[in-house]
């Protein structure tokens, strides 16, 4: 299976490639010199990739057609309901109908849906947020690849595995080459378009041989890259986005400044949100989001998260839960409140703008074996799966029992696509927004 599928170019518009997918036209930025209605693409993270033969398209298009509507129909029967006649506090039901009509929800809204407490208030906020992820989204689930290049790191961050305050952490950093090996392996043998690069602050490598590393993993592969090594300045951005970076994963982890520098000694969320926002500025793609469970975090905070990230520009928001290490000064405190998550992983389906892809994070997977199952129906549409070498993997211990560490690139793959067949959802991933066929 590949984690992409090929696409026609319908019209261009400017920088804005119109791209038909079995009837679905979906938009993508290009950056091709020479590209003409007619050619065929592939397309990651709202960037079209590279051009590919007609006869590579045609052949993997006849191989996906008949499936691809089969996993429509799937998915329309998984995502359809209807609000009438639900039992359900008629306040919550009026804030549900304003999401399902396309209207902002409010900070009053998203109190009265964190506040549910009933089963059967709560399922229908995450079938609600299944069906508007649904209406925006089609059944596309993008699935995109993780690298882990290196576990060093010079934070403090209070909660994480990797931080400087980890001492019993064996310390690693992947050579150039095992990097652009990992990457290209996952490209060759198993179709995926797009990978994170992912290390702690300060892995070890200067922005010019980050840079050196992203501009030969793009000369052996056509792929989307997101970076993320932490913060950075505007010039050093530039540098990785001209060697052809083009999305940037970024947590702010949590809007609460106090809470942030509390958790972050020495740091600052100002800091933080004004790489997100340089970035922005640049042209990445950004990725951002928060943590939810961290100690003296309110429900308030995590109902602020989301309509802070809001001002971000993302194209993808991230939560997930807080997850202690025992080799950090938070390995005291446990946080057990798995519906917290998924109301929050729904509520921002609800509240974001309608075409932000929602990912299930690895750390919702560690929660429970059927996390990403209810991720994927409470409003997410994206998943990852772990490219770091086994050899690495442990090494970049955030958490413990992380989610895959023991687990062959192969056996993730297997079940990723089983679990994704079984919902419906196919790995079109060319952008966010889905033109209506029939205005053709």
């Amino acid at each position: 299976m590949c984690y992409a599928i090929p696409g026609k170019v319908q019209s261009i518009e400017g920088r804005i490639a119109l791209i038909n997918y079995f009837g679905e036209i979906k938009r993508a930025v290009h950056e091709l010199a020479l590209l003409a209605p007619g050619d065929y693409v592939y397309a990651q993270g709202g960037y079209v990739i590279n051009k590919v033969s007609a006869a590579e398209a045609e052949s993997v298009l006849s191989a996906w057609k008949e499936m691809f509507f089969t996993l429509q129909e799937t998915d329309r029967v998984y995502s359809v309901f209807s609000l009438a006649n639900q039992p359900a506090d008629p306040r919550l039901k009026n804030i549900l109908n304003k999401a399902t009509e396309g209207k902002d929800l409010t900070p009053e809204d998203a109190r009265v849906l964190f506040s549910r407490e009933k089963t059967e208030e709560i399922n229908l906020v995450f079938k609600t947020a299944n069906y508007l992820r649904h209406q925006y989204h089609k059944n596309a689930c993008c699935v995109h690849g993780i690298v882990e290049l290196s576990n060093y790191c010079r934070r403090n961050c209070f909660y994480c595995g990797i931080s400087s305050y980890n001492k019993e952490l064996e310390r690693y950093r992947m050579s150039m080459d095992e990097v652009v090996d990992a990457v290209s392996s996952a490209a060759n043998n198993y179709g995926f378009k797009a990978f994170v690069l992912q290390s702690g602050e300060d892995c070890g490598y200067g922005i010019d041989e980050l840079a050196e590393i992203i501009s030969r993993v793009k000369k052996r592969n056509d792929c989307f890259i997101v970076i993320s090594f932490g913060e950075m300045d505007e010039g050093a951005l530039r540098k990785l986005f001209a060697a052809g970076a083009r999305g940037l994963l970024m947590r702010f982890e949590t809007s609460n400044s106090a809470l942030y520098e509390k958790l972050h000694p020495g740091y600052s969320l100002g800091k933080r949100v004004e790489t997100i926002k340089l970035a922005y500025e640049i042209g990445y793609m950004i990725i951002t989001g928060s943590l939810v469970g961290l100690p003296g975090q309110s429900q308030e905070d995590i109902m602020n998260d989301i309509f802070f990230a809001r001002e971000l520009h993302p194209e993808m928001f991230s939560c997930g839960p807080f997850l202690r290490h025992p080799n950090t000064p938070l390995a005291g405190d446990i946080f057990s409140d798995e519906q917290l998550v998924f109301k929050t992983l729904a509520a921002a389906r609800l509240i974001l703008p309608r075409e932000v892809t929602i990912p299930v994070t690895t750390a919702f997977e560690t929660l429970s074996p059927r996390s990403r199952l209810q991720g994927l129906i409470s409003g997410a549409n994206s998943v990852m799966v772990n490219l770091t070498p086994l050899k690495y993997r442990k090494l970049y211990s955030l958490y413990p029992g992380r989610a895959h560490d023991d687990e062959d690139v192969s056996i993730q793959i297997k079940e990723t696509v089983a679990l994704l067949q079984s919902l419906g959802r196919a790995p079109v991933d060319p952008g966010n927004e889905t033109i209506d066929k029939n205005s053709f």
